[in-house]
């Protein structure tokens, strides 16, 4: 759209948005991360659900990891669609490896044993009990001065 909009405060800005918001200049500039490994986080009351979409990515391309309190999903998929005619040339040959990551801080407490998970048509849904809130004691050591 190449009118000033009543809601837009830069004109030109705004033109330049709507130039490169065609698919192919956005593809060729960045990866649309925003769509990729999007998460809900759900408080169930004794734990955290986390359900991330992760379609066209099967169970055996993803690990989640737990190391000082983090938990991190990778998930890593690689797809080749290799076709040749008769004679045995190339018709189509297109390749694709894609890799992408999420952390979150689960709290030093949390062992592997205590997140569930399961992976079931594109989302992988983990229950992480919640951290319990230590309060910090201040822990004072008085020095005895003599007089």
């Amino acid at each position: 759209m190449l009118v000033p909009s009543i809601f837009c405060d830069n004109f030109e800005d705004q033109f330049m948005n709507d130039f490169f918001d065609f698919p192919s200049f956005r593809s060729m500039l960045r990866p649309d991360v925003s769509t990729m490994m999007q998460t809900d986080v759900k408080d169930n009351g004794e734990n955290y659900e986390l359900s991330i979409e992760l379609p066209g990515y099967k169970k055996e391309e993803l690990h989640a990891e737990l190391k000082d309190g983090y938990l991190t999903i990778n998930a890593e998929h690689n797809t080749n669609k290799d076709e040749k005619d008769k004679n045995g040339k190339y018709v189509r040959r297109e390749r694709y490896m894609g890799r992408c990551s999420r952390t979150f801080y689960v709290g030093e407490d949390v062992s592997e044993n205590d997140i569930h998970a399961k992976f079931e048509d594109g989302i992988l849904t983990m229950s992480v009990p919640k951290r319990e809130e230590h309060e910090k004691v201040e822990n004072k050591k008085l020095i005895a001065i003599e007089g």
